[in-house]
């Protein structure tokens, strides 16, 4: 069963411009806390809204397209293969409340970081995963965490996650932001048909 099948190819609404990495990394709150930014690929962006929301001290998630070469793309060119873009997810959150270093940890255990160009069922470097870091601190945090993980992994196989610059990042059309919460019934058809629940089980073992 495939995401792309579930709801069709049919966009919908403008894409948004795009945000750019070397804008602040910091932003006030409304209620004028400081945020801070974070950037994940997982593959099927839906997914990693979902895992990312339920983290305390994330305060929102974007779906979008980064890590590439083409302007302005839409789903439907990212999903073609051939921009170099990523389905990604960019967060907010609070510092005060949650770590980076946490977040790099609900990230790793919500993807299979043993698949190149793939995540699950889905195939191709548009669905690959990786850590954009946004500047030094992320990029030690994010280099160690994987370093660690490679001596304590659970798993057999290689880890293939990127830890990579963050660049341009587009926000996805308007129908992808909050799938999971939109579409409910399709969107647990997509995950429970591309084996995503069943294969992190096999890899990290029953959530606690």
């Amino acid at each position: 069963m495939n995401r792309h099948i579930i709801i069709g190819l049919c966009l919908v609404g403008a894409l948004l411009a795009g945000v750019s990495a070397t804008a602040a990394d910091t932003t006030p709150g409304a209620d004028g806390r400081k945020l801070e930014k974070a950037t994940f690929a997982g593959g099927c962006f839906w997914c990693m809204e979902e895992a990312l929301d339920k983290v305390e001290g994330v305060v929102s998630t974007t779906s979008g397209y980064t890590g590439g070469r083409k302007a302005n793309p839409t789903y439907e060119d990212v999903s073609a293969g051939g921009t170099g873009h990523a389905e990604a997810v960019v967060i907010l959150y609070d510092p005060a409340t949650v770590t980076y270093a946490r977040i790099l940890d609900v990230f790793w255990r919500n993807i299979d970081p043993t698949q190149p160009n793939a995540q699950f069922c889905d195939h191709g470097n548009q669905y690959r995963s990786a850590i954009f870091y946004h500047d030094g601190t992320q990029k030690r945090l994010a280099e160690d965490s994987k370093n660690a993980l490679e001596k304590s992994k659970p798993f057999a196989g290689a880890i293939a996650t990127e830890t990579v610059p963050a660049s341009v990042f587009y926000p996805a059309e308007e129908y992808h932001q909050n799938f999971y919460q939109k579409n409910p019934v399709r969107y647990k058809v997509y995950k429970y048909g591309c084996g995503r629940a069943q294969r992190l089980q096999e890899l990290w073992g029953k959530k606690e």
